[in-house]
């Protein structure tokens, strides 16, 4: 068994999720376990490069979890050849010039989500990339959580027969910063850094809809600003200008309709903060983060309707919870190694750079909506 190292420079993993998700949890985690199994039976290494502007901070981090190199020079770790990826995971605001840049070097790329701030811009760069001959990917981490794929797998048997409606609720309370700090960054309400709950969530709902259910269509949306005052991270008040609260409704292929609720200001009363729940004609389930409950056909019970009587009835314990059949990790991981096997081997990759901008499609859909108090369609994209 032979063992191939291969280079990532790493660009914005000083922050919260780069680094415990993507540096902590993927690569490292992969480090420590031998590597990623190759078809060969040989295993690749991969070897980061953490990249960021601020030297104190990426000399910390590498040092902290025994990371040999790191650097601030952008050009410089563009020009190396020995690099063969470039990963994103810095503010969305620049995240399109940077990625060009790594294309026109000639790495393979993947990219946080969103890619870009507009489809245009997405689009340009799947298309760059494509171009290039180079390999390209977004994160989408959700659809690897057990939730979710214990969901695709009941879709994938056949369960649900044709499916009626689709319901996806997420949100919880983002403190203000008045009474308790906000537990998000303060630029996730600044349009001009990439803020915004449509451009920081839909792009999820976009994948796992079409992965999970059925190729998002048409959308109405709705958004508005809940909380228009905040104070930032030194305590200091300003003013909110995205929206952090939206109800849309997707139309999907072959006709059902999923009815999308999102709220950073809203306090959680249900299984999880993410749910959603399928209703089919031959069964039903709701898959959260980690947890998958199904009702089928055979086993729906029928309750009695009576507004002159309290009901007492347990309706949760009706459901059957789908077992733990497969061993748990970690989601970004599982993307990581279906990308590193992609770069070594030229196998499938499920998330190319269209598939990001499909996820920007949906937010210039929405955004588009609630200008127009309408319908938008959502045409087929091509590179």
């Amino acid at each position: 068994m032979a063992v191939h190292p291969i280079r990532i420079a790493m660009n914005g993993v000083t922050g919260r999720l780069g680094q415990n998700q993507h540096l902590i949890n993927s690569i490292l985690a992969i480090r420590r376990e031998g590597g990623v199994a190759l078809a060969t039976g040989d295993r690749l290494m991969p070897e980061p490069i953490l990249l960021g502007r601020n030297a104190e901070k990426v000399e910390a981090l590498a040092k902290a979890h025994g990371v040999a190199d790191w650097s601030t020079d952008t050009a410089a770790m563009l020009a190396d050849p020995t690099v063969a990826i470039y990963f994103d995971v810095a503010a969305t605001a620049g995240r399109v010039p940077r990625a060009l840049e790594a294309i026109a070097a000639g790495k393979h790329v993947y990219l946080e989500k969103p890619v870009a701030d507009t489809l245009e811009d997405a689009l340009a760069l799947a298309r760059a990339a494509e171009a290039a001959g180079v390999k390209n990917g977004v994160v989408q981490d959700k659809v690897f959580l057990p939730g979710f794929a214990k969901l695709k797998k009941l879709k994938q048997a056949g369960y649900f027969g044709r499916v009626l409606s689709v319901k996806l609720d997420f949100g919880w309370w983002i403190f203000d910063g008045e009474m308790h700090p906000a537990q998000r960054s303060s630029w996730n309400y600044r349009k001009a850094e990439g803020g915004g709950l449509i451009l920081d969530m839909f792009p999820h709902w976009r994948y796992m809809i079409d992965g999970l259910v059925a190729p998002i269509t048409a959308v109405t949306c709705r958004h508005s600003t809940v909380t228009p005052h905040r104070r930032d991270e030194a305590g200091r008040p300003y003013e909110v200008d995205v929206e952090d609260e939206v109800a849309a409704t997707f139309e999907l292929e072959g006709g059902a309709l999923a009815q999308v609720t999102s709220s950073w200001a809203t306090r959680v009363r249900a299984d999880d903060m993410l749910t959603l729940k399928v209703d089919g004609t031959k069964g039903s389930a709701v898959a959260t983060l980690h947890r998958c409950f199904i009702q089928p056909d055979v086993a729906t019970p029928k309750p009695l309707w009576n507004v002159q009587q309290r009901i007492d009835r347990d309706f949760a314990a009706d459901w059957q919870e789908v077992p733990d059949v497969d061993p748990f990790k970690n989601s970004y991981r599982c993307g990581w190694e279906l990308f590193l096997r992609h770069v070594a081997e030229g196998t499938p990759f499920p998330s190319p750079l269209i598939e990001g901008a499909k996820g920007l499609q949906l937010v210039d859909a929405c955004y588009r909506s609630n200008r127009e108090r309408s319908w938008v369609d959502l045409p087929r994209l091509a590179l």
